[in-house]
């Protein structure tokens, strides 16, 4: 069986998925549904037959987002999902670090990647040599390192983090050690943002996220005047870019916050995918752009999908000592995360 032999579109697929495609016609140009659901409907076969649980990002593309996963949402609530999933078998739409905190937190588990290739631009900045210098320039400073790093990287730090849960993490990590210095990496404008939240002090890496660093304070002022929008921005971005916002905070805290507020109008300053996930939640809101894409998480598409189910290929494998330091610091950020003492 080849990767293109699928169902081919027919009435009655357009029929079993009504709600699905009504959704996603409010999300996509409508000539792309048919093209989609014959992909939905071998990978939901394959998926009863596996046994398989398909997790996404928010940054994923709506007809992944909505037509396939099971669970959905941002960094941290994926890999809590991870931790209690019942199925043996795990599916990340993500990026190539969120594949690997689920294999961290699940080892006796197969989890796969659709495209191994699915990288990310903060992940490849730092190295577990680069943390170890820092240590060596920083002794007795514990590191808090962001979620999107490698399980190298988390295996040399103390706790990771979330964009949704940083300044929690760092006070819980510094508090713990006695100390009021944390490392702080890779993503600088994150880690800028911290310490705007935080009186502990924060020693910096140079990292950046390729999607939100292209987000210019220009672009945000433009928007906010030519179509009277507010602005919401994730913590990634540069921090004027931030001075701009009227909401800074992470993708699940964006969502949180457009219930919150209803705006008549807004611009989501973050990867696209983002917005358009959101628009069928919030029908209300009028979602203005600009916004970037993240190529890496654009890798992931419906028919690589099936075809890792099918092959039961891109399995992913982290090395069993990286695993046990690993999750003693992702563990770490999900104790911060149900308020237990870490």
């Amino acid at each position: 069986m080849n990767a293109l032999s699928v169902p081919a579109w027919s009435p009655e697929l357009e029929t079993r998925y009504a709600p699905l495609v009504e959704k996603l016609e409010q999300l996509m140009p409508c000539m792309e549904v048919p093209l989609h659901l014959p992909w939905v409907a071998a990978i939901e076969e394959l998926k009863r037959e596996r046994g398989a649980v398909i997790m996404a990002h928010s940054y994923q593309s709506p007809e992944i987002f909505h037509g396939v996963a099971d669970i959905t949402g941002d960094s941290l609530a994926l890999a809590q999902a991870a931790a209690k999933c019942d199925s043996d078998l795990i599916v990340l739409c993500g990026v190539h670090f969120m594949a690997e905190s689920a294999k961290i937190l699940a080892p006796g588990k197969t989890v796969l990647i659709p495209d191994l290739e699915a990288g990310c631009s903060l992940a490849s900045s730092i190295t577990a040599a680069d943390v170890r210098a820092l240590r060596a320039q920083h002794p007795g400073t514990p590191v808090v390192s962001y979620v999107n790093t490698s399980a190298a990287v988390k295996a040399e730090s103390d706790a990771c983090c979330t964009s949704a849960n940083a300044v929690q993490v760092v006070n819980a990590i510094a508090a713990e050690f006695g100390v009021r210095k944390v490392i702080f990496l890779p993503d600088r404008y994150l880690g800028s943002w911290v310490a705007t939240q935080t009186d502990v002090e924060l020693v910096l890496w140079s990292g950046v996220c390729e999607v939100h660093e292209k987000f210019t304070a220009m672009e945000a002022r433009h928007t906010r005047e030519r179509f009277d929008a507010k602005i919401v921005a994730h913590p990634e971005c540069a921090p004027e870019v931030l001075a701009e916002a009227d909401f800074v905070g992470s993708t699940s805290a964006m969502g949180k916050w457009l219930e919150k507020e209803k705006p008549e109008r807004v611009a989501m300053i973050t990867e696209c995918s983002m917005a358009d996930n959101l628009r069928n939640q919030f029908p209300q809101v009028q979602f203005i752009k600009p916004c970037n894409l993240c190529p890496h998480m654009k890798r992931i598409t419906l028919p690589n999908i099936h075809a890792c189910l099918r092959d039961m290929r891109n399995q992913i494998h982290v090395p069993a000592d990286v695993i046990v330091k690993a999750r003693r610091a992702l563990d770490r950020m999900l104790a911060v995360g149900r308020g237990e003492k870490v």
